[in-house]
């Protein structure tokens, strides 16, 4: 106890982040350590089924799995394309929207509580078995697909206003496409922006009033007041939100690239599935990466 006692403020805090993450760290060294080491294996071998020794036998191959997920398998390329494409569609929207929620639930109102506590809900929809039940759901898939029939033409929740602006053409008409594609797409969005509305909720109430204080007291607009402000006192955290919503993203439990990868165990081929699985890894790190790199430089740190 005197040892630690005699440590700065800044080793204490260390001790206890170690100690703090140390549940985590035995349970991975203990269960998922050895797991990750013999897909590592999969990868550059051919792996089958020893049934009289109840074991898999792998056999070397080189990077013979990894050349047939770039290079033979079209399927792969294609699925990781595409989910790429959607995930620079979807994680602007689940930003822009979860910050605009955090803004409004963050204002003093009468049943304050009850609102937050229902955009909060998403995140516990969204757990394993909420979201395996509504994927799942069979009655569900059968009135959209009924919807879609009976009405497809106006089937869209914006079919009204497509018809409006469909003359909207250009850098305008670009814009308007996306917002309409957003607006149908709300549910999910919605769906998927909990944990990021909690988190940028946090950070607006770091916000000292006294600088909004001081602005108003400037003459500074409640706009001037946003952009001055608020925005760069939180925009660490849109760091933050970045890497979690692309991350979620490309773990859902409906991406494509995961079913497959799913789908290819279930067929017992081991190397192949663990070669996508590494690969996907990789590009998805990659991807967090640069945009991580990308996003902090433009990222203001309030000390």
């Amino acid at each position: 106890m005197k040892k630690l006692r005699g440590l700065n403020f800044a080793t204490k805090n260390a001790i206890a982040g170690y100690l703090f993450i140390s549940p985590f760290l035995l349970g991975f060294l203990a269960f998922m350590f050895m797991p990750i080491i013999e897909s590592i294996r999969m990868v550059f071998s051919e792996v089958t089924l020893d049934l009289d020794n109840h074991r898999l036998s792998m056999a070397f191959t080189g990077i013979a799995n990894i050349n047939k997920v770039f290079f033979v398998d079209a399927e792969f390329s294609r699925l990781l394309t595409e989910e790429l494409l959607k995930m620079l569609f979807t994680v602007p929207a689940i930003i822009v929207f979860s910050f605009f929620v955090a803004l409004i639930i963050n204002q003093k109102f009468k049943g304050r509580g009850f609102v937050r506590s229902v955009f909060f809900l998403p995140v516990i929809l969204s757990a394993g078995i909420m979201m395996g039940l509504e994927t799942n759901n069979s009655l569900l898939a059968g009135m959209q697909e009924l919807i879609k029939e009976s009405n497809a033409a106006q089937a869209s929740i914006t079919g009204v206003l497509e018809d409006l602006l469909f003359t909207v053409g250009g850098p305008m008409g670009a814009i308007m496409d996306y917002i309409l594609v957003v607006v149908n797409s709300i549910y999910n969005i919605a769906l998927t922006s909990g944990m990021q509305i909690i988190i940028f909720l946090s950070g607006l109430q770091t916000i000292s009033p006294s600088m909004y204080e001081a602005s108003t007291m400037e003459g500074a607009t409640a706009w001037e007041s946003f952009w001055k402000i608020t925005f760069p006192m939180v925009s660490s955290l849109i760091l933050v939100n970045v890497v979690y919503s692309v991350i979620d993203y490309f773990v859902r439990s409906d991406n494509t690239v995961m079913l497959k990868v799913t789908e290819t165990i279930g067929k017992m081929d081991y190397g192949f599935s663990s070669a996508m699985a590494w690969a996907y890894f990789s590009i998805v790190i990659l991807v967090v990466g640069v945009l991580a790199l990308f996003i902090s430089r433009r990222v203001y740190y309030y000390e």
